[in-house]
C-alpha cells in the first residue's frame, strides 16, 4: 500500500461524516505500532511527527524518514503529517522528506499576523502539492488555543480560512493539550455551528482528554480529523512499568519496548473504531 496524502484519508472521511485518527509518533515504535492498529482495525491513520518531538530527536530527518518507510509497508492507507511546526523552515524540511502535510501553528500571533504567516506557509505547500491544516488563535489574550475555556468563532474561522487558503482548521471547542483524565467537555453546539460555518474539515487537538463516548459525538457534529498523543503515552509506559514490574531481570529494552508497542497498537485499534474511522 503506499503512502497516501493526508488530505484524501480526511477528505474522504469527511464526505461520508466519519473519523480520521491522527496519532503522534515520537519513537519508531510509536509508528509500528499505530500502523499495526490500523492494520487490525481495518482503517486508514494519520503518522504525526510534532515539532516537539522533532526537538527531542534533535532533527525531524531521522525520525521523519523512518516514519515515511514503515507508512510505505502498510497493508491500509497511511499519511504522514508534521505536527504544531511554528517555523516554515521546519515546514520546508517536511515537505522534502515527503510528507503529505503539515499543520503551521501561527496561533500565537494575533489574527492579521496569523493570517499573513498561514497564507504564505500555504502558498508554499499548495505548490507542492502539500496539504496545510491551521490553527486560530483566541483573540485577545490566550493561555493556548485549546485552554479549556477557549472558544472557536464560527464567523472569525470562516473569515480565517478564505484568508489563508488552507485545508482543515484546528479549533477550539473545549479541549486541552496533554490531558491524562478524560475530563474534557467538548462543546458539541459550537462543533456544529463551525461545521455549517467552516468549509474545510475540522481537527481536534487534544482529544486525549476527551470522554470516550463522547469522541463518536464529536465526530458525529462534525468534526473529522482527531488528534490523538497523551492517551497512547499513558498505554506505552504502563506497559513498560508492568513488564519490568513483572520480570525485573530484564535489561534488554526489546522485550519491554515491544510490550508497549503491543499495548498502543490495541489503543489504536479501539480508538479508531470510536472515531467511527471506518463506516
Amino acid at each position: 500500500m503506499p503512502l497516501v496524502a493526508t488530505g484524501e484519508i480526511v477528505g474522504a472521511a469527511a464526505r461520508a461524516g466519519l473519523g480520521a485518527g491522527a496519532f503522534n509518533v515520537i519513537q519508531i515504535e510509536h509508528a509500528q505500532a499505530i500502523v499495526a492498529g490500523a492494520e487490525a482495525a481495518g482503517a486508514p491513520v494519520i503518522l504525526q511527527i510534532s515539532e516537539n518531538a522533532v526537538r527531542y530527536h534533535g532533527a525531524l530527518a531521522a525520525i521523519g524518514r523512518a516514519t515515511v518507510e514503515v507508512a510505505r509497508a502498510a497493508r491500509v492507507p497511511v499519511a504522514v503529517h508534521l505536527d504544531h511546526a511554528t517555523g516554515p523552515e521546519l515546514v520546508r524540511e517536511a515537505v522534502d522528506l515527503g510528507f503529505g502535510s503539515v499543520m503551521f501553528d501561527a496561533s500565537a500571533l494575533d489574527y492579521d499576523g496569523n493570517v499573513a504567516a498561514t497564507a504564505e506557509v500555504a502558498a508554499g505547500c499548495h505548490a507542492h502539492g502539500v496539504w496545510v491544516e491551521a490553527e486560530l488563535g483566541e483573540v485577545g489574550g490566550k493561555d493556548g488555543v485549546h485552554a479549556p475555556r477557549a472558544r472557536t468563532d464560527p464567523a472569525e474561522a470562516a473569515a480565517y480560512v478564505s484568508a489563508t487558503g488552507v485545508d482543515a482548521l484546528a479549533v477550539a471547542v473545549g479541549t486541552s493539550h496533554a490531558m491524562v483524565v478524560k475530563a474534557a467537555v467538548v462543546d458539541l453546539p459550537l462543533v456544529a455551528a463551525l461545521r455549517a460555518a467552516v468549509p474545510v474539515p475540522l481537527v481536534l487537538h487534544g482529544s486525549s482528554g476527551v470522554p470516550e463516548s463522547d469522541l463518536t459525538r464529536a465526530v458525529e457534529a462534525g468534526l473529522t480529523k482527531v488528534n490523538i498523543a497523551t492517551h497512547l503515552n499513558v498505554a506505552y509506559t504502563r506497559a513498560i512499568r508492568d513488564h519490568l514490574a513483572g520480570h525485573p531481570e530484564v535489561v534488554d529494552p526489546r522485550k519491554y519496548v515491544a510490550a508497549a508497542r503491543d499495548a498502543v497498537a490495541r489503543e489504536v485499534t479501539r480508538l479508531l473504531k470510536l472515531v467511527r474511522a471506518t463506516p
